[in-house]
């Protein structure tokens, strides 16, 4: 048994965001770039180990004479605390070549003229390759075989349980296989379809005297359809109104889990579309965020909901309960602006440590006028002044010119399906305003 402070200190490991795999891809795609799959076999065993480790010599392998004694491990093993972490330090040793990002430490980057760099993407043992010299690519891949044992899987189809393909507007990003595997796995392949994830006013509560479901069993539906998120951002809500429940889930709480993979089986082709870009020149980045009216029937808390398009693709979004209860739509409408201009700020730096220069101030779209003039000016006072100071970063970027909240009609409002359950046809009308588009197989 390894012990704290002892066998291991430090053990965490960074992996790249699923958000960063999502705009590399759409980076990639927008610049007609060639991207490609690398996989380090055994990745685990490169690692260095700087802490005194000792083994038993390994059945069948023992030495004759010395059977009492032990070996001393010089690189980490599968099962060690550390190991995650003695890779991560192996690989950032060998890229001396490349510069890690501060915004993003799975990613790296390798720059050389103008214009020509090398994107690296990194998720423990996988790694997404892309750039716009295609000798520079070829020159990385050898270089990696010759130190680690490689697979090289040639062009990105699939990462992380998640297929990309090609299609004549661009690549698509979808599970088809994971959501199937889902299906089965919870008996749902002979199940009727729904025509949404949620139904219209549906409102999850804890009754007591309903009955109880098997815990774990909910626990696995709702991990499996949090996964399929990444791919599907339009059952984001679906997922976060029943994943407060995991503790002691009713029946109701497994229906609405239910009605939710009904529609996954009826959308099994459907996938993110990553267009291709036209104009170079143009890098636009843009966000839409939006909060519910009424909020949790338990604490009263409203939900946040933002999301953000790259290069008219989706590459980040959210739907979150706020950590406060608000007194007044101004008020929560303001808190869900402050979530979405956190992330602005890191999708900002990011892009800049890419060489992607994106129009400024960015634009935040929203169909509430009052939260709008609450980030101009410290306007109607006596309303906002037992807001939080730390909502107030809305205000300071848009003062900075970071950022511009703008209003939309709420036709347009794109955020509105990660924070309430709309109707069938606006919600198959925000599906295709998102960037979800069907995949023929």
């Amino acid at each position: 048994m390894l012990k704290t402070g002892l066998d291991y200190f430090e053990v965490y490991a960074h992996v790249a965001r699923l958000e960063t795999v999502r705009l590399i891809i759409a980076i990639g795609c927008g610049r007609n770039w060639p991207m490609y799959l690398l996989d380090v076999k055994s990745a685990f065993l490169n690692g260095p180990l700087d802490e005194v480790l000792y083994v038993t010599q390994p059945p069948g392998f023992e030495i004759k004479g010395k059977e009492d004694m032990v070996f001393r491990l010089h690189k980490a093993l599968y099962g060690l605390k550390q190991a995650p972490r003695a890779w991560n330090k192996r690989i950032n040793s060998f890229q001396q070549e490349f510069v890690k990002y501060k915004s993003e430490y799975g990613m790296y980057v390798k720059k050389g003229k103008v214009g020509n760099q090398i994107l690296i993407c990194l998720y423990v043992d996988d790694l997404i390759l892309t750039g716009s010299n295609m000798n520079e690519i070829e020159a990385f891949k050898v270089q990696m075989t010759k130190e680690f044992q490689m697979a090289n899987l040639g062009k990105l189809t699939y990462i992380l349980g998640m297929e990309v393909t090609e299609i004549s507007e661009g690549l698509v990003m979808y599970q088809m296989k994971y959501a199937s595997d889902i299906l089965k796995r919870f008996n749902m392949l002979s199940c009727n379809l729904a025509s949404s994830p949620v139904e219209v006013n549906v409102k999850l509560v804890i009754n007591e005297d309903e009955e109880l479901v098997d815990s774990t069993l909910f626990k696995q539906v709702v991990g499996s359809l949090r996964y399929l998120c990444n791919s599907r951002p339009y059952i984001a809500y679906a997922v976060r109104i029943i994943s407060r429940f995991m503790s002691e889930p009713r029946a109701s709480h497994l229906l609405v889990a239910k009605r939710a993979m009904k529609y996954i089986k009826g959308t099994l082709e459907y996938g993110i579309l990553f267009p291709k870009c036209l104009n170079e020149d143009y890098m636009e980045l843009m966000a839409y965020y939006d909060a519910d009216c009424c909020g949790d029937k338990q604490d009263r808390k409203r939900t946040s909901g933002y999301l953000f398009k790259f290069l008219d693709a989706p590459i980040s979004w959210c739907a979150k309960k706020q950590p406060v209860v608000a007194l007044s739509t101004r008020e929560y409408e303001y808190i869900a602006g402050c979530l979405a201009a956190c992330q602005e700020v890191w999708l900002e730096s990011t892009l800049k440590e890419m060489e992607i220069e994106v129009n400024i101030p960015i634009a935040l779209f929203t169909h509430n006028k009052s939260p709008i003039n609450l980030a101009k000016n410290p306007v109607l006072h006596g309303r906002s002044k037992h807001i939080e100071a730390k909502f107030y970063f809305l205000r300071e970027q848009v003062n900075k010119e970071a950022l511009k909240v703008i209003h939309c009609s709420t036709e347009m409002q794109l955020a509105d399906m990660f924070t309430k359950h709309v109707k069938v046809d606006r919600f198959i009308k925000l599906r295709s305003l998102i960037g979800m588009v069907k995949v023929q197989t």
